[in-house]
């Protein structure tokens, strides 16, 4: 068991293998590798919490909650760098942040990460949301 002081969620504890390992960090916060993802309250929203800096977290939420047409193709790269054999490991989450009084999802830079191996990226892609107009 790994226990960790947090800003938002006072000390936890959690054991070894629901950590995220993000090797190359999150753009902005490459020196933070290590994240617990954690429901918040009774929504399909997550906290990504950084286990290693008690004041970094991320609200994030599958993108076809938001958008049920979201879809990522990875390459071999991205497949190569998490170790995906099977594409069911694959889990997506997109950050989302509030700017003035809106609610933004990066769906241009989604969370990436091998749910057999618990290893994690942030990608980049080019997201033209669809639109009716």
């Amino acid at each position: 068991m790994i226990r960790f002081v947090t800003s938002r969620f006072g000390v936890l504890e959690v054991s070894e293998n629901e950590i995220i390992h993000f090797p190359q960090g999150i753009p902005g916060f490459v020196e933070l590798k290590r994240y617990v993802l954690m429901d918040y309250k009774d929504t399909p929203l997550k906290w990504l919490q950084a286990v290693d800096d008690p004041d970094v977290a991320f609200i994030v939420v599958d993108p076809s909650f938001l958008n049920p047409d979201y879809a990522v193709c990875l390459d071999e790269n991205i497949r190569d760098f998490l170790d995906l054999k099977d594409d069911n490991d694959l889990a997506v989450l997109v950050i989302i942040r509030r700017e003035g009084d809106k609610i933004v999802a990066n769906f241009n830079g989604p969370l990436l990460f091998n749910a057999s191996n618990r290893r994690g990226m942030q990608a980049c892609f080019d997201y033209v949301p669809f639109s009716n107009t």
